[in-house]
């Protein structure tokens, strides 16, 4: 039986305006993202994607009326609250941000280690169920350069997955991967919200957005026009 409860709203933006080096790129837009549900932000290149993104991870300040996700409101966040933040969220980057004289496992043991995770037994655990939901738990002895870029950002993945994040937020994951890759990807992406997680994911990727389709968040002439699917 379909569970009918009303879902909280994970990330609310009323009457934002963003702007990026004092110039506003992005006026009064509106949009909220309930809990349990995967959309896309989609976009052509320069039309504000990341900004929203980096705004949702408390990089970017908001202007306006309301910005709150996770229930930490954006507009009053102070900084020192902003790594209890960024502990509720999973972020995934195209460009992997993988310390290359790490081995895979130690790149996520270092950062369960600054989210404050004392146990060396803890950390061992969390690192190696991480990395057994992406399919690389035989490979957590290699380094980043022995991997395929499709392997590490399986590593990005189970990074972002270590805190069990109420919101994993993905910016372009497949702008590097081939097509088949990119599926692989999406797939598991899919997989993870299908378990609970709430998941944006910032796209230009229409291929894989036909073969998985969700809710759509376009940013066209700086405004959100909103799929409803």
């Amino acid at each position: 039986m379909e569970d009918s409860t009303p879902k909280q709203p994970i990330i609310t933006l009323r009457n934002i305006d963003i702007y990026q080096r004092k110039l506003m790129i992005l006026h009064n837009i509106s949009l909220t993202i309930h809990q349990g549900e995967f959309v896309y932000l989609i976009g052509k290149t320069g039309t504000g994607k990341s900004s929203i993104l980096k705004l949702l991870i408390a990089d970017e300040k908001p202007y306006g009326e309301h910005a709150e996700i996770t229930g930490f409101d954006l507009k009053k966040i102070k900084i020192r609250k902003i790594p209890h933040l960024r502990r509720k969220l999973g972020i995934i980057f195209q460009d992997y941000q993988l310390l290359s004289e790490k081995t895979v496992f130690e790149n996520l043991e270092n950062a369960l280690k600054a989210l404050g995770w004392k146990s060396k037994v803890e950390r061992h655990e969390k690192v190696m169920k991480a990395l057994d939901l992406v399919g690389l738990s035989t490979k957590h002895f290699k380094y980043p350069h022995q991997l395929s870029g499709g392997e590490q950002q399986r590593v990005c993945i189970a990074r972002a997955l270590l805190n069990d994040p109420e919101l994993l937020i993905a910016d372009e994951p497949t702008g590097n991967l081939d097509p088949i890759t990119s599926e692989e990807i999406f797939q598991m992406f899919h997989h993870i919200n299908k378990k609970g997680t709430t998941v944006l994911v910032a796209t230009h990727d229409f291929l894989m957005i036909d073969k998985f389709p969700s809710r759509s968040l376009l940013i066209e002439d700086g405004k959100i026009i909103d799929s409803g699917l």
